[in-house]
């Protein structure tokens, strides 16, 4: 495994260079999808007045719609990769520190709430998988997720979700460094500002993974 790569040998791109350069082996590719919780994708919950202009950027929940309806239409992998803290945020590794530290004193993503809960439109369907034990900010971590990718012999990711410079990059950084194939669907994340979504899509993703964007990664199922 390592990085999706088109015609070029080289294992590191500019976001034009790798746009929809990854061959996609459907049966051994899963799409990650990283914190789609009301507490992000819904007004009402805490954090979505913070990422709410980035989503509107690009629609960003519909097109995440759209891949997942994709990809469960041509038996890709779906994973969900949702984070969940106690009320009392005892289970928190860096409450005092940082953005898990604002996620505990802010009571965010407390399990059992409306606010841990999956956007109505991005809920599990018979067959999805769920990450379990997403207590930061990187979905590998003291999950089960590499396990659930060996047990159905993924090779390749497509990641989404939410914070683009923050979960989604977190993640995207440890499946290049484990040799998986890595793919990142640009306009299916969102963050906190434009110049942090520039950022990533524009600088980070094309470091770690073959960036594309929603229709791109569709063509290709």
């Amino acid at each position: 495994m390592g990085i999706c790569s088109s015609k070029s040998s080289a294992r590191t791109f500019t976001s034009a260079q790798a746009k929809g350069g990854c061959e996609l082996d459907l049966s051994k590719t899963a799409l990650v999808l990283i914190e789609y919780q009301n507490e992000f994708t819904t007004e009402g919950g805490k954090l979505h007045g913070a990422v709410a202009e980035s989503m509107k950027a690009t629609d960003m929940l519909a097109k995440s719609a759209k891949v997942v309806a994709a990809a469960r239409v041509k038996g890709i992998t779906v994973i969900h990769a949702p984070i969940m803290f106690k009320e009392d945020a005892s289970d928190n590794p860096n409450k005092g520190l940082g953005i898990l530290a604002g996620c505990a004193t802010d009571k965010l993503f407390t399990e059992g709430t409306w606010n841990a809960d999956f956007h109505e439109s991005m809920k599990p369907a018979t067959g999805d998988l769920v990450v379990e034990n997403k207590k930061g900010l990187d979905a590998f971590p003291g999950t089960n997720l590499e396990a659930l990718l060996k047990e159905n012999k993924i090779e390749t990711l497509a990641l989404s979700g939410f914070l683009t410079n923050c979960c989604v990059e977190s993640s995207m950084r440890t499946a290049y460094e484990k040799g998986f194939n890595t793919v990142t669907l640009t306009d299916c994340c969102a963050t906190t500002s434009a110049e942090g979504q520039a950022g990533a899509t524009g600088g980070t993703f094309g470091m770690f993974s073959d960036p594309m964007t929603a229709d791109d990664f569709v063509g290709k199922l």
